[in-house]
């Protein structure tokens, strides 16, 4: 006979409660505690393994353990692959978040169909598999062991994964499968955490790497329990604005590899198309200099870009001035503004100021401070800044410009594109530091943010 259980469950945070409340005591939301009935069956429902080799796991001592021979599957995605740290991790688990029709599904269906000598089980429970064979046909079929199954419930899954043995299990979505083991509705707390666990358990005891598409909250949060981000290995976020074609994928966390990598595609007719170069498409060619841009060297992860920041400096005109920043920190923003009012003696605090990170990115490196003000300074005195030249610093509150890291990657990057003259701190080559030779692009060396203003003429 089962033993039925009742639990009160959040179904924002995955918290658990006796009863039921309107208020959630972990999260602080109202209305998201559901009465959930649990099932446990008394015989164990979902096996993949065969009989004669069940894991036989006992304690041994560190030393004694056999690493073996490491590898990474290719993805046949360099984007993808440089985000993983290298590519597929045999035995790992990633989940995949992003908003609705951002490109989840399409992308991994592209690795799937890209995997040559690889077999491949998609596993779709929103789409049908005509849906499926439809989009296979625009994106371009070539892996001819790639298996679609449209089902839900985890035990016929592994039923037809024990039969299958696939190397490369992809999961469309998380929140649409259930166990049978547990009684509650698909996308429930309990079902996630529990189809997830088993999911776990069957890449972790045979080696199979399992891709999860997770589906996310109005908040931007992946739905479902925090937990959730705990038990898998990576977590991968797609991110996009609809009103621009460019996709980032970035790395939320990697047990295999750094989370400060980011991989870049742009949405095309026949799917998404790998961006190699991301400073070409990221500075916006003009045929004259305008005031207020700059040209920006920023890293994201080992990755150096080169990128566009527009700034405009106007009269307010209807009382308070309004500060806005599209892709950057609001409040590093007051800060640079403050120091230009502080130590260079623009009045702006009068004046309006709206920041714009070209090309939808979000950036947090502080080596664009340099690129930013001296964008605030162009609009301001409304001179334009050679579009030939490129800046990497961080600006302190006491006016001067810090050094950064990885700085002979960003002159190389500013080079290599045809830049004349790259504006960095002094600092970074202080102490014995001598400065790259060789180089066809001029060093301008800043220590105070008052000297860029008089080196740029503004």
């Amino acid at each position: 006979m089962a033993k039925i259980k009742t639990s009160f469950a959040c179904q924002s945070c995955g918290s658990v409660y006796p009863k039921w409340q309107g208020k959630c005591n972990a999260c602080g939301e109202w209305n998201t505690i559901v009465e959930e009935l649990i099932e446990k069956e008394d015989k164990q429902t979902i096996d993949w393994r065969d009989k004669d080799k069940q894991s036989n796991a006992k304690p041994k001592k560190l030393k004694d353990i056999e690493v073996g021979e490491t590898y990474r599957i290719d993805s046949g995605d360099s984007e993808l692959n440089r985000v993983l740290g290298g590519g597929i991790t045999p035995g790992s688990i990633v989940l995949m978040g992003g908003e609705p029709g951002i490109g989840k599904s399409t992308l991994l269906l592209q690795v799937a169909i890209q995997l040559k000598n690889w077999k491949v089980l998609y596993i779709s429970g929103e789409e049908s598999e005509k849906q499926i064979q439809q989009r296979a046909l625009r994106v371009g079929n070539k892996n001819e062991e790639c298996y679609i199954l449209t089902e839900t419930a985890t035990h016929k899954i592994f039923h037809y994964i024990k039969e299958l043995k696939p190397d490369i299990v992809i999961v469309d979505s998380i929140q649409t499968v259930h166990s049978r083991s547990i009684e509650a509705t698909p996308g429930s707390v309990s079902q996630i955490r529990e189809c997830t666990g088993e999911f776990q358990r069957f890449a972790k005891e045979t080696n199979t790497p399992v891709f999860l598409v997770g589906h996310i909250t109005k908040d931007g949060q992946i739905a479902g329990p925090k937990i959730l981000e705990h038990i898998v290995d990576t977590v991968l976020q797609f991110e996009g604005d609809r009103n621009h074609v460019y996709r980032i994928l970035r790395t939320i966390k990697n047990r295999f590899g750094s989370t400060a990598e980011l991989g870049l595609y742009e949405m095309q007719g026949h799917g998404l198309r790998i961006v190699d170069n991301p400073s070409e498409i990221l500075i916006t060619q003009k045929d004259e200099n305008l005031g207020g841009v700059a040209i920006a060297a920023t890293m994201e992860g080992m990755r150096p870009m080169l990128i566009e920041v527009q700034a405009l400096v106007s009269t307010a005109f209807y009382g308070t001035p309004q500060r806005s920043a599209t892709g950057f920190d609001t409040r590093r923003l007051n800060m640079l503004l403050a120091v230009l009012e502080k130590r260079v003696g623009l009045n702006i605090g009068t004046k309006d100021v709206f920041l714009n990170i070209a090309g939808g990115l979000r950036v947090e490196d502080p080596a664009i401070d340099l690129a930013i003000v001296a964008s605030l300074m162009s609009s301001y005195n409304d001179n334009a800044i050679d579009m030939k030249y490129a800046f990497a610093g961080e600006v302190g509150l006491s006016g001067e410009v810090r050094a950064v890291n990885r700085v002979e990657q960003r002159i190389q990057e500013a080079e290599k594109l045809g830049f004349e003259k790259i504006f960095v701190s002094k600092y970074n080559f202080g102490k014995g530091k001598s400065s790259p030779k060789n180089l066809k692009i001029q060093l301008v060396l800043v220590s105070k943010v008052y000297e860029l203003m008089k080196l740029l003429s503004l």
